[in-house]
């Protein structure tokens, strides 16, 4: 069974055509920076790689672009669009609706458009990945598979909100969480890995970023909310803030909530502190001595500490730190800063090892640290291929 992955991101597309249950890749890719002139578009088979850096000022683009790579005549991997039998879609949110891998139908659709406003920067992205691969694989099945399923372990304690109770049970106001995806995947890594259940805390930092508390392989807390604006500090998001911030800014400076909206969500976090959204460019100008974006990864840092303290507490103990993601994988710059200072929590960092580049699980902690830092990375596109063939195979 060929089964197509599109993982939607706020800023990027991931790609894999896999065969399941082998778990074969044919191919995989990436465009990231969408909406930027410098967008990269990868695609990778057995014998070939292609990679370009052109403007996908869209998701719409950027997955029709995929798709021409797939079925392109010289290096494409398929020759009809009827080779593929389904289509798994990472969907961000889907409220208290949805726990489990679902296929998709209009009501399926109503109800992710429902929850745009949850999830604005990323359910708007995957019902356009959803509509455009309707259409250009219009023989194979639609599947949705949601990143809040993971995180509904989480107590009582951890996911109600300290509002009136009607909000909870009558318009379901509580912490769904996000990434749920990339955690499940990394934390049964790391468990594989350690040999025995652990107390375990997965950062999942990207353009979007999150932590979750991991007891005994289920989640029992996570910094995302209602939505995947809180916690952590972002490519444009804020992360946490203080709600009064909000009123003031209608009441005092003028605002439309719309347009503290779109502050809070586009032009905030990494964005709004250094005009830079991407870690990388900000990491290569705090190299160079720009004061804002050395600031900035302190800020970034230092909030990622506090919730390490913070998820300790609600382990009761720690065994291990799990980075992953686009930056947890690659900057080895950000893990230090997050690792430094943390003797008393067991943590400390091989300088060496951190700086080793792999696609391997590694152990990058100091030799006598009592908490092991991991660097796994994730592979969502692989958890949704094997939620999506395990929802049709039970069908057969």
């Amino acid at each position: 069974m060929k089964i197509l992955i599109i993982n939607s991101g706020s800023s990027s597309i991931k790609y894999q055509l896999m065969v399941m249950p082998t778990n074969e890749v044919i191919c995989s890719g990436m465009i990231d920076r969408i909406g930027l002139e410098t967008s990269n578009v990868s695609f990778k088979t057995a014998s070939n790689t292609i990679e370009e850096t052109l403007p996908i000022p869209t998701h719409k683009v950027g997955l029709q672009k995929v798709a021409n790579l797939l079925l392109d005549a010289e290096k494409g991997v398929i020759k009809s669009t009827s080779e593929i039998a389904a289509v798994g879609h990472r969907v961000v949110h889907g409220g208290s609706d949805f726990s489990n891998t679902v296929k998709i139908d209009e009501k399926v659709k109503a109800k992710i458009k429902q929850l745009f406003e949850l999830a604005p920067l990323h359910n708007p992205a995957n019902l356009e990945g959803i509509n455009v691969a309707e259409e250009i694989f219009s023989s194979a099945e639609q599947i949705a598979v949601f990143d809040t399923a993971f995180h509904q372990t989480m107590p009582e304690i951890a996911y109600k909100y300290a509002i009136p109770n009607y909000l909870l049970t009558e318009n379901k106001v509580r912490v769904y969480g996000f990434h749920g995806t990339s955690h499940k995947y990394v934390s049964e890594k790391a468990i594989d890995f350690l040999e025995h259940n652990s107390k375990i805390i997965t950062i999942h930092l990207g353009n979007g970023c999150s932590m979750a508390a991991i007891k005994d392989g289920k989640c029992i807390d996570t910094t995302m909310g209602f939505s995947p604006s809180n916690g952590l500090i972002m490519g444009t998001r804020s992360g946490d803030i203080d709600q009064s911030i909000v009123f003031y800014m209608i009441k005092n400076l003028g605002y439309t909530p719309d347009e503290v909206n779109a502050i809070l969500l586009k032009q905030s976090g990494m964005l709004g502190l250094t005009g830079y959204s991407d870690l990388r460019d900000i990491e290569s100008e705090a190299e160079k001595g720009n004061a804002d974006c050395q600031l900035a990864l302190l800020m970034n840092a230092y909030r990622i500490k506090k919730t390490i303290g913070a998820y300790t507490a609600a382990l009761n103990g720690l065994d291990a730190i799990v980075f992953t993601a686009g930056i947890g994988e690659n900057s080895s710059y950000m893990r230090k800063l997050v690792c430094t200072d943390m003797e008393y929590f067991g943590i400390g960092v091989d300088d060496d090892k951190n700086q080793i580049r792999s696609k391997q699980i590694r152990e990058i902690n100091k030799p006598d640290s009592r908490t092991k830092v991991l660097v796994i990375p994730t592979d969502e596109e692989y958890e949704i291929a094997n939620q999506v063939y395990h929802l049709l195979h039970s069908e057969l």
